[in-house]
């Protein structure tokens, strides 16, 4: 527990805005204590069943008020990334014949653990099919993991919209990779070969061991160093900091598995004591307009902060142990 000093003001304002847009019915269903086991349940699966506010059965003015919400807890980029998921989510239904109410873009879910407030501990999740958040805040602390992001298909014409998805992530991660040495690449990269799902903290893996592997950044130059840092932002300009704190910053791994060009298939990894980033393409399951092979039509991402940090566990412990 520490001062930041980052005002985090509008996205308590935010939040109360939004619950107090919401029916009693809906505001009770959405609600859980602070320390309510709800809190640690998430899946990205479209079969999965999800408790809260959905926001799909939301009046017009609620769910402008939950995207301002959103909009204020990932930036106007994470917003936009969001609600792109939530469209492509809505492709695939139709795509795959329709009458799947997960594959809409309503089947989206809000809960708040505790009360928004400027000095108590308090969250919101938002989540469904390829997209769970998690926003911790205790005071001017922020902790935003685990987030999980992804998409089948991640390019495609949606009412009349062409949308794209991750583009900066698979940008980030070439870019990291090329700026390094091929003596470097040799340690980073364990195979060309790229198998279908390589992804390890997804899902029911809260406390998964995972072993560092590729390359540490000790020893590189300082432009490799922000590239690492480049590519932490594009998941979490909250988590710069801590990335590149000197004592976290020397420890940090990069890891891959695949081949490297522009449309690659391929999986990367930074990892560290505060940091875990997972960049997966994957192979197609639903949207299958061609072979199995893994494809950039297919990708998952997530963000996660190892050793207890995640949901803001460590976090909230330390707060019930000082405020009792």
């Amino acid at each position: 527990m520490h001062a930041t000093d980052v005002s985090t003001d509008e996205i308590v304002k935010a939040a109360r805005a939004f619950l107090d847009g919401l029916t009693t019915k809906e505001r009770k269903a959405s609600v859980f204590d602070v320390d309510d086991d709800e809190w640690l349940k998430r899946s990205n699966v479209d079969g999965y069943e999800h408790q809260g506010a959905r926001m799909g059965d939301l009046t017009e003015k609620q769910r402008n008020l939950g995207c301002a919400l959103l909009g204020t807890a990932l930036s106007a980029d994470g917003l936009t990334q969001a609600r792109n998921i939530m469209k492509l989510n809505a492709y695939l239904g139709d795509y795959s014949g329709g009458g799947k109410d997960t594959l809409t873009e309503g089947s989206y879910f809000f809960t708040f653990m505790g009360t928004p407030s400027t000095s108590k501990p308090w969250g919101v999740q938002y989540g469904g099919h390829h997209l769970a958040v998690h926003y911790f805040v205790l005071g001017d602390q922020v902790v935003m993991t685990p987030t999980f992001m992804g998409s089948e298909p991640t390019s495609a014409t949606y009412n009349g919209e062409k949308i794209t998805t991750f583009k900066k992530e698979t940008k980030s991660g070439l870019t990291l990779l090329r700026s390094l040495t091929s003596a470097q690449q040799k340690k980073i990269i364990s195979s060309e070969t790229k198998a279908g799902d390589n992804f390890k903290a997804g899902a029911g893996e809260d406390n998964a061991k995972l072993a560092y592997q590729g390359l540490a950044a000790k020893g590189w130059t300082e432009a490799q160093k922000n590239d690492l840092i480049d590519l932490v932002r594009v998941y979490a300009d909250v988590k710069k900091s801590e990335v590149e704190d000197e004592d976290h910053l020397d420890d940090t791994y990069f890891y891959w598995i695949g081949e490297t060009k522009d449309g690659s298939a391929f999986y990367c990894r930074v990892h560290s004591p505060v940091v875990l980033i997972e960049y997966d393409v994957q192979s197609l399951i639903a949207y299958v307009t061609q072979n199995r092979d893994p494809t950039q039509q297919y990708i998952h991402t997530i963000i996660r902060t190892p050793n207890g940090g995640d949901y803001g566990v460590d976090l909230l412990r330390l707060h019930l142990e000082h405020d009792h």
